[in-house]
């Protein structure tokens, strides 16, 4: 099967169920505050259970860089495995949890497990797929993710009809057995982890690349600085709409949050799906006549994104709302299905997993400030005002990308230390 044409798109669909039940484990648990904090009583104080979902963050983001570094060096395929098997286990724990400070460990060691896998998972795909169908597959695999993000709030719903315990076990032992079928079935590109040997005479002894040798070369190129800004900046309004969206439904409208929630996850994830059927398949046709085509979807993603986030911030309306938010997740569904083939066009092939890692914990970090940043904004009164100035900043996101980043041919493996 792995010989097969089809095989780049199953491994596709295979590692599109793990991004979803990534996003799904780290989100439902921010649903179930009311019912856990019943048998766990810390979890009653919203400041603890802020804790609880930043320590993951912190983790999470710390670790990304370091995490790509590893996925460039070893085979995948038990990266990928052995990540979702660790942190499914440790979703299936926090079932048994007592106590604030045994569910605050266990959701640190999530953060560790599930930032190995977004840059392992991304580079394979981008290794399996050509410049014709990488963006579409790359966006495919987000879907995941969004996917993940809308069906985390309905754990709140299963603990209502039977317990949150249960939500954790359920979820914990899907996981675990859907780890076993990725040994069974998902393989690491064959050249991956030979790379370097392949390039040199038989007789010549491949030397082991020192580990922070790819962070040296990725930090003194400057392409990659100006993609890492491309990248951050997009990411404070992608957290925002994660973490304060239903929140500012809930404000503008004054409508309870049981109907502001599933009204703003459920437009942005559609929305999202769509933008990647667009800007997948656009990204793939465009940059076969032009290089910059990557590029120019991606820009008009996030150009899509500027009025729908001034909108949010100053409508009052079911249908300016819903209606902003569904331009900014096709816009933003755009963007995030071209990041990574953007990548490959300035980056080598063996350091895209790490130049993710690095990309992936500034955006974390980018998400965690902004997510204070907001709450203090809405103790304020001013939650809608900072969201609108967020379309600012992406502006000149997509006016620096535009102007100052060039991409080239996208790297083959035989070409692949000329960055």
């Amino acid at each position: 099967m792995k010989n097969s044409k089809a095989y780049p798109w199953i491994v596709v669909g295979l590692l599109w169920v793990v991004a979803l039940l990534n996003y799904l484990d780290r989100q439902m648990l921010s649903t179930m505050q009311a019912a856990m904090a019943v048998d766990i009583k810390e979890l009653s104080i919203a400041e603890n259970f802020g804790r609880l979902m930043g320590i993951f963050l912190l983790v999470y983001g710390f670790l990304s860089p370091a995490a790509g570094a590893v996925a460039d060096r070893i085979n995948r395929k038990w990266l990928i495995a052995g990540s979702l098997f660790v942190w499914s286990a440790v979703t299936y724990s926090m079932g048994y949890a007592t106590s604030f400070n045994q569910l605050y460990w266990l959701r640190a060691f999530m953060g560790i497990s599930e930032a190995l896998y977004l840059p392992a998972a991304l580079s394979m795909i981008a290794d399996y797929h050509t410049n014709k169908t990488r963006s579409l597959a790359i966006g495919i695999h987000m879907t995941g993710l969004y996917t993940g993000q809308a069906l985390g709030g309905f754990g709140a719903a299963i603990a209502a009809n039977y317990s949150w315990r249960t939500v954790f076990h359920g979820f914990g032992i899907i996981g675990v057995v859907y780890a076993v079928i990725l040994i069974l079935f998902l393989n690491d590109k064959k050249n991956h982890t030979n790379r370097i040997s392949e390039m040199q005479p038989q007789s010549v002894k491949a030397e082991k690349e020192p580990f922070w040798k790819p962070f040296v070369v990725l930090l003194s190129t400057a392409s990659f600085w100006i993609m890492l800004f491309y990248f951050i900046v997009p990411s404070l309004p992608g957290w925002a709409t994660k973490n304060w969206l239903p929140t500012l439904f809930t404000k503008n409208l004054g409508i309870p949050m049981t109907m502001a929630g599933p009204m703003a996850t459920i437009s942005i994830a559609v929305a999202s799906l769509i933008g990647v059927f667009i800007g997948g398949p656009l990204s793939d046709r465009w940059v076969l006549k032009n290089i910059k085509g990557r590029i120019y979807t991606s820009a008009i993603g996030l150009t899509l994104t500027v009025p729908s986030l001034i909108l949010l911030g100053f409508g009052h309306t079911y249908t300016s709302l819903i209606c902003s938010a569904f331009l900014f997740g096709i816009g933003y569904g755009m963007f995030d299905a071209n990041n990574m083939p953007i990548l490959c066009q300035i980056i080598s092939p063996k350091y895209r997993a790490t130049a993710y890692g690095i990309m992936n914990m500034m955006g974390v970090f980018g998400g965690y400030a902004i997510t204070i940043l907001l709450g203090s904004s809405t103790d304020k009164g001013s939650l809608g005002s900072d969201f609108s100035k967020l379309a600012f900043l992406v502006l000149l996101a997509v006016i620096m990308v535009l102007l100052f980043l060039k991409p080239k041919k996208e790297y083959t493996y035989t070409e692949e230390n000329n960055i």
